[in-house]
Parts: structure tokens; sequence; C-alpha cells
């Protein structure tokens, strides 16, 4: 088996996971906030061209466009494109939307003004070579935006908690949560970003009244913890799964019985392309 078609194998995978459950909802339940905070950092105006890599649902892209800025927004999954027009047109705004890889974007060198990722971008499984297309389409004194979760944080922690039943990655891929480590991101930029924003923060999630509820939710409707849980069935490992899945919720509730409370850890990063 060529290289080429076990990368093609792998997008592949990667596109249908996220096209399983709904990730819609996901959005719409808690991280929707993200993409407004991105926005807002990264200080987007109607003079912008604004590309959003790995936009799913355009939460960033659709609160840019809503400044009036130019904005494509691209990610590897048609589905979730889909939902991002339908939520443009309801919003009267108007953008692009681009199916790419984010490894292999389809836009020319110093494209973008403003190129940007929300929990995007960190879950392709190539670090280096997304970061190295991220500066390639910004024009030298762009910004670069990224806000991604901390290996840390609970999202950290919920990778590391499905790790044992998940199959081994592939050569060369590397763990998503590692783009909210601040060392990580240098080492991908090196000095080709000059980063002025460099701040970990974290996201309140309280929709739930149980930590179980939290973790069914994982189980319906994110594409990772649907994958996961598919291997671990695979491999009759279902119950130690659900059983592993509800310990992590609950270790990680803030909150009180009755009302289950998060804070999702996330690293927001803002420079300028050198």
């Amino acid at each position: 088996m060529t290289a080429t078609i076990s990368d093609t194998e792998l997008k592949a995978r990667h596109r249908a996971m996220w096209a399983t459950g709904d990730y819609p909802r996901m959005v719409d339940t808690f991280l929707t906030p993200l993409g407004h905070r991105l926005v807002d950092a990264c200080r987007v105006t109607d003079r912008d061209r604004v590309l959003d890599v790995a936009a799913g649902t355009g939460n960033a892209a659709l609160p840019a466009a809503a400044r009036g800025a130019r904005v494509t927004a691209s990610d590897l999954t048609p589905e979730l494109l889909d939902d991002g027009r339908r939520r443009a047109e309801a919003a009267g705004l108007q953008l692009e939307w681009t199916e790419a890889d984010a490894e292999h974007l389809p836009f020319d060198d110093a494209s973008f003004d403003v190129v940007m990722s929300t929990i995007g971008v960190m879950f392709a499984p190539h670090h280096q070579e997304s970061a190295d297309e991220l500066v390639r389409v910004c024009r030298p004194g762009g910004r670069i935006g990224l806000l991604c979760w901390t290996p840390e944080g609970m999202l950290g922690g919920l990778f590391a908690t499905m790790k044992p039943f998940m199959p081994p990655p592939p050569p060369g891929a590397q763990p998503p949560p590692l783009w909210g480590s601040e060392e990580h991101l240098r080492g991908l930029f090196g000095g080709r970003v000059e980063w002025t924003t460099l701040d970990r923060d974290t996201l309140e999630v309280a929709a739930f009244p149980e930590a179980h509820g939290y973790a069914r939710h994982f189980t319906r409707f994110y594409g990772p913890t649907i994958a996961a849980r598919a291997n671990a069935v695979r491999n009759g490992a279902e119950q130690e799964f659900d059983a592993a899945l509800d310990a992590f919720c609950e270790q990680w509730d803030l909150g009180t019985p009755g009302a289950a409370r998060y804070e999702m850890q996330y690293l927001l990063a803002v420079g300028t392309r050198r």
C-alpha cells in the first residue's frame, strides 16, 4: 500500500467520523461561544479576507461574515458545510463554502488577511502539514488565529480516556490536543508567526443535569467518541468503554447534584504572519 493510498483512506475515515452523530447539535448545545471569541481575538473587520479552516458548520465563519468580512469556510466534511450553508441562509449572510483538506488547502499563497480555526484544524492528523498551509495562505502581516482544546483540559482528558479503546493511529498522526500546547505551536510555526496572544481560558458547560447525561451526549453526537465506542464494541469492550466514560464525566463534574457543570480549557492563540 502506498503512502498516497494510506493518506486517502485516513482522510476518508476522518470525513466519515465527523459526519456521524450530530456535530451541529454539539455546536448548538454548548460550543457556539467559541467562534465569537476567536473572531473577537482576531479583530476581524469588514476590510478582511478571512479563511476559516476546518470550519465545520461555520462557528467562527458566520460571526466573521456578520462583521462584513469576505469569508471562505473550508472543511473536509461536506455534511458539515451543508449545515453551515443553511445557517448562513437563515441569518442572511453571504459566505463561500469549500470542501478542502486542511493539509492541502486549494487556495493561492498569501490570499487571506485572516486565517483562523476554532477546534478544527487541530483534528487534521499531520500537524506540521496543516501549520505550513495556514502560513502559506496568509499574507505577510496578516493574522493567524487558533482556538484549540488543551492537553491538560477536559477534552485532552477525553481523548486520553478513549485512547485505550481506539485502534493505533497511523504513522505520522499526532494527538489533536497537542495544538493546545504553547510549546507545540511554537514548534509548528517556528519564527514564521509572532504570537501576540497565547491565553488559556475555559468554556463553561452547564447544559446537563447530571454527569452521565453528558457522557451519553458524547456517545450520541460526537464523532470521535462514536468511533471509539464502535471500535470498543467490535472488541467486546463496550461495557468497559461506557464505564470509563461515565467515570470520566463524574471526575470532571464541578457542579452540584442535579446541576452538572464543566469547564473545558482551551488555548486562544493569535499571531502576525511574518
